[in-house]
């Protein structure tokens, strides 16, 4: 029996997992800062956790998976003021369109989901542990800063020195700072701000700094030490450097065992073919909602799982062109198979099913488990074997994948322009009855315009045809 290795940010290393209470883990997820559509970096960093959690809970781990939600930042505010709306109602609206667009990825949901308006408390709770501890100081300007220097273990998480590291770009430089490297953890109001964006304090009127959001979020829901916390890259610093300050500060403890950060998305350029680092800030950023104009969402799906989640991933036109045949091949080699309709379910001890199971438990890795999938596709397409095909869709099912009717994803199309279903049952209809009368000109000519059109025509021996997009 393999046994699950996570790679481990702080310990720069695979660790063997072993959660804090045997049989449970508690995950923490940075989750969005909801004012504006989901890229395609953001799901990358979804679908990683979602992987995640399907595993641990396939490994047979009770999971409480948490994901938050940031609704009071400076970016909301200054777009919510130029809306002429309020906070909530941009929140919330672009919260609606994020639980759309990763039910569409097939993303699931997490089990808990706090919104950062909701832990403000728990965050001056946090802070004034802080101060009494001499970690926390209130500046000229209103503020509070957490003192970095003052915190030990600062740096540990990236791997720098106090003098290497730099204010991060959502740290605010000021008069007020006692040093460059402090952060905020509490915000003096604002008169041009809105009324919903200001809390009392002991410190006086403000809002909370981004970082202590997570440190209050992450401890309430699943206290003050847990299994592992997760998100992107780009987060590693400044913002985890700082909650592991904050938490580990306040409560004299580490945080969480295990930090988990899935790496960047990079655009490929259709003229050069040179990838680049994708961003809002680089204004070269896909949201979710444009790709899915294009392809089909379990495209994306599969696109993004064929990469390992630490690693760089390339999005361009021919990298999801490529996902698309690739994905088509294995729903291929489902069609025409009676399955059944009761449940599916993996037989652990089969010889693809170790394979399997031995990459996911390598820090989930992906790539080498879609691998497995090709090859029991091989004897399935050999042996036509119920046995194959149950395995084979049990398996891909671990990772949310094949869990259609072969023809309804061989037959969707979402790509603007996209030959209709109506049209390409009457045209197959045309190609019958030319073949009936023995017009064989005809009929060829028909399936070359269906092909032209991205129709790819089978016909079957009972006299049947059966249809597919290329």
């Amino acid at each position: 029996m393999s046994q699950l290795k996570i790679y481990n940010t702080l310990a720069r290393e695979k660790q063997v997992f072993t959660p804090i209470e045997p049989g449970k883990v508690g995950m923490y997820v940075c989750g969005m800062t909801i004012y504006d559509y989901c890229h395609i970096g953001h799901a990358r960093m979804m679908m990683a956790f979602d992987v995640i959690y399907r595993w641990l809970k396939v490994s047979g781990y009770q999971v409480t998976y948490v994901r938050n939600i940031t609704d009071i930042e400076d970016k909301i505010i200054k777009r919510a003021v130029e809306n002429g709306e309020s906070i909530f109602s941009l929140t919330s609206r672009f919260e609606k369109y994020m639980d759309e667009d990763t039910a569409a990825l097939g993303i699931l949901p997490p089990d808990v989901v706090p919104h950062a308006t909701q832990y403000v408390p728990q965050m001056l709770s946090i802070i004034a542990q802080l101060e009494q501890k001499g970690l926390a100081y209130k500046s000229d300007d209103g503020d509070v800063n957490f003192a970095v220097r003052n915190f030990p273990g600062y740096g540990k998480l990236s791997g720098k020195s106090l003098d290497d590291l730099r204010a991060g770009e959502r740290v605010d430089v000021n008069t007020g700072k006692r040093d460059p490297l402090d952060f905020v953890l509490w915000k003096a109001s604002k008169e041009s701000e809105p009324d919903e964006v200001k809390w009392d304090s002991t410190w006086g009127s403000g809002r909370p700094g981004w970082h202590i959001e997570c440190s209050a979020m992450s401890c309430a829901t699943l206290g003050q030490h847990f299994d592992i916390h997760g998100g992107g890259a780009d987060l590693q610093f400044p913002h985890h450097e700082n909650e592991i300050a904050q938490s580990e500060g306040a409560f004299g403890h580490p945080m969480t065992n295990y930090w988990v950060h899935n790496g960047f998305v990079r655009v490929v350029d259709e003229a050069t073919q040179v990838a680049v680092k994708m961003g809002k800030s680089f204004n070269n950023f896909f949201t979710i909602r444009d790709v899915l104009k294009l392809y089909d969402a379990e495209v994306i799906r599969f696109f993004i799982l064929r990469g390992h989640y630490r690693s760089p991933l390339n999005y361009g036109t021919d990298n999801l062109d490529d996902a698309k045949a690739a994905l088509t091949r294995l729903y291929t080699a489902l069609s025409g198979i009676e399955l059944g309709a009761e449940a599916v379910e993996v037989d652990w001890n089969e010889a693809h099913a170790i394979r399997f199971r031995e990459a996911m438990d390598d820090d989930f890795n992906t790539p080498i488990a879609i691998a497995v999938l090709f090859d029991l596709v091989t004897e399935l397409n050999k042996s036509k074997s119920l046995a194959h095909a149950r395995q084979f869709k049990a398996l891909a099912a671990v990772l949310g994948l094949l869990e259609r009717r072969p023809q309804e994803f061989l037959q969707a199309g979402v790509e603007e322009g996209a030959m209709i279903e109506a049209a390409i049952v009457d045209a197959i209809a045309r190609r019958g009855e030319a073949k009936k009368a023995r017009n064989f000109a005809e009929s060829d000519a028909i399936r070359a315009e269906l092909l032209a059109a991205g129709i790819v025509l089978e016909d079957k021996p009972d006299g049947t045809t059966n249809w597919r997009r290329a």
